[in-house]
């Protein structure tokens, strides 16, 4: 097993990869209640849903795990699914079965531009400086989600639109205990330090009352049957639905490959010229996530930013995914257990990985505007439009625009006008994102 996951080559072990893999489904796990509740609103039943949500979890993070060796877990993604549910249903008056199919075309489409390593190349082609910002942003991202997940940060009145939360309130008042308790064990350099925070923060809102206990620790996993292969292919692929489909894929395309760098930037996976090796193998455990999402019944599948939680703890192997789809295994008996976690228990993690985050600032260069510009926009667009594809389409279509105004479009290499291509086709098919 160690000679399987490399080991020795990644200075691991199986404790560091263990408590790796607990701290990134703890932080995850909201997404087993979460998911579901969002795509009932397409209509989608919600007790097939939790089922689709978690199955699709294990076969994606499984396939990260085995294939891709990488320590980077597989869930529904939370903007498109929000985006399925509320504006291709709600909105543009779509099924969800065919909101589903045009989520089963991009990922055939995902698929094969990764077996032809196109995806590869256009991650490849993207420029440090913006690696950087994506890192930047998505460590922001995490905190700003950590922040409003705990309540320290709430929504504000109009002409503030955030706010301090009620600092006097038991959840935000365990919230904090809890992040100092976390930066306190971190200090000491005490493994298992995010996961001990969120588990202590856990108990102590049981014990106050805060958090309730479920009525039940073990359940059947709900049929899924009335979902399963229910997507329809043929009306998502009505030139009409085109779009759809294109947003959808782009959306996740900017994602995955956001995430894969961001990710990969703070577990220090990528090499001396800022890429990830191989990166065609978690690329190809996504598109084939994305692929069988559909199938059994959700959206849109990639690698999820709470994984960072997991690196931080020492996680740099697919067996810390291993570890993660296993217990997205037992999930599904043991979902009141798993989700009794409360936000404000798991967003203080999110806030403390946003502070280790931050770091590759210092490899932008702040004295070319054309490098500093670009990555700024990405950063501060990812965090205030709560959009991380926002962020990264602003950036990509900025650079090369900047370089060409300034003299240098040699420096724009043939994969960042195609990715600024992309970007525009996204603002102009989904203007409000």
């Amino acid at each position: 097993m160690k000679h399987f996951f490399q080991f020795e080559r990644y200075n691991t072990t199986y404790r560091k990869e263990t408590v790796a893999g607990i701290t990134t489904f703890l932080t995850m796990a909201y997404i087993i209640i979460v998911n579901p509740a969002i795509l009932e609103a397409a209509g989608i039943p919600r007790g097939p849903s939790t089922t689709a949500t978690i199955v699709a979890a294990v076969f994606g993070t499984v396939v990260m795990a085995l294939y891709a060796n990488r320590p980077f877990a597989i869930a529904p993604y939370m903007s498109e699914n929000a985006f399925i549910a509320f504006t291709v249903v709600k909105v543009l008056g779509y099924s969800w079965q065919t909101a589903l199919g045009a989520v089963f075309v991009a990922g055939v489409l995902f698929t094969v531009l990764t077996v032809f390593k196109v995806r590869s190349w256009l991650a490849e082609a993207i420029p440090l400086s913006l690696k950087c910002a994506f890192a930047v942003g998505i460590g922001l991202f995490l905190t700003f989600i950590g922040l409003n997940e705990t309540g320290l940060v709430t929504l504000g009145v109009p002409g503030a639109p955030v706010k301090m939360g009620n600092i006097a309130s038991p959840s935000v008042l365990l919230a904090v205990f809890g992040y100092l308790l976390t930066v306190f064990l971190m200090t000491r350099k005490i493994h298992g330090a995010i996961v001990i925070g969120i588990v202590a923060t856990t108990v102590l809102s049981v014990a106050c009352g805060v958090t309730p206990m479920p009525t039940e620790f073990v359940s059947m996993p709900p049929d899924l049957s009335p979902i399963l292969f229910q997507l329809n292919i043929g009306d998502a692929l009505d030139i009409r639905f085109f779009p759809v489909v294109l947003t959808i894929f782009i959306m996740a395309f900017l994602d995955t490959v956001g995430t894969l760098i961001g990710l990969s930037m703070r577990a220090d996976l990528l090499d001396e010229k800022g890429n990830l090796p191989e990166i065609e193998k978690p690329m190809l455990a996504d598109a084939l996530a994305t692929t069988v999402a559909p199938l059994l019944g959700t959206t849109t599948t990639g690698a999820y930013i709470e994984s960072a939680t997991g690196i931080e703890e020492g996680g740099r192997t697919g067996f810390t995914a291993l570890v993660v789809a296993g217990l997205f295994l037992m999930s599904l008996f043991f979902a009141p257990l798993f989700t009794i976690v409360p936000p404000h228990a798991y967003g203080i993690a999110l806030i403390v990985i946003g502070s280790f985050m931050i770091e590759p600032l210092r490899r932008i260069d702040f004295e070319d505007f054309t490098e500093l510009v670009p990555a700024f926009l990405t950063i501060v667009l990812m965090i205030f439009t709560y959009n991380i594809g926002v962020g990264m389409s602003t950036g990509l279509l900025t650079y090369p625009l900047l370089k060409t105004a300034a003299g240098k479009r040699h420096q724009v290499s043939a994969g960042m006008w195609v990715l600024a291509g992309l970007a525009v086709l996204l603002f102009v098919f989904f203007p409000k994102m």
